[in-house]
């Protein structure tokens, strides 16, 4: 994955999570694990989609819970500046949650630290938007907090290396490119580079 002197690593950020510090997302593996003994297991393969103005309005209180950048945002400044890496936000909030996202890219690309930000606008299951915008744009690597998404990217992308920020419930997970926060998983990525 070694890029020449002038080719920065072309690298894709999950926004909740990853560029956005989330303490509620610890408690993930625990929501999914309810999920799969309440649901029919057809259901569980499925991220599920807020229909009704009250579900909408409850996800958008939901996200509030991002609410600061994460540790690691700075550094990552530094090596866009240095032309180490290509940035790319890329985000699986749906259409309904474009204004908080919006605002988030104001705030956090001031400096433009990224390249091109993008939410998914056509409500596409989670995965599937990341899976195009990761064949859209040839990452090298794509930076991701949901074990699952992790898990049906590495299916179908051989080519990208998927980083995956992990959480104090999925510790015991083995995985190469596991990471317990944004800057740890900038510095591995950098070390790919040299």
């Amino acid at each position: 994955m070694k890029k020449g002197k002038n080719k920065p690593l072309r690298v894709g950020f999950d926004l909740d999570g990853v560029v956005l510090y989330n303490p509620i997302r610890t408690f993930r593996p625990i929501a999914s694990r309810i999920k799969s003994l309440v649901f029919r297991k057809s259901l569980t393969d499925k991220f599920y989609f807020p229909k009704s103005f009250v579900e909408q309005y409850l996800w958008k209180i939901l996200h509030k819970t991002s609410f600061t950048p994460a540790e690691g945002l700075t550094l990552l400044e530094k090596y866009v500046d240095n032309n180490k890496i290509e940035a790319y936000l890329i985000t699986s909030r749906y259409s309904f949650l474009e204004k908080d996202f919006t605002d988030w890219v104001k705030k956090i690309n001031r400096k433009k630290i990224f390249k091109e930000c993008f939410y998914n606008q056509k409500n596409l299951q989670p995965n599937r938007f990341k899976e195009l915008m990761i064949e859209k744009k040839q990452l090298d690597v794509f930076v991701e907090d949901n074990w699952g998404i992790v898990q049906k990217l590495m299916a179908k992308n051989k080519k990208t290396k998927i980083f995956w920020i992990s959480n104090f419930f999925d510790r015991r997970i083995p995985y190469p490119y596991k990471f317990s926060s944004l800057k740890k998983a900038i510095k591995k990525i950098i070390s790919l580079s040299s």
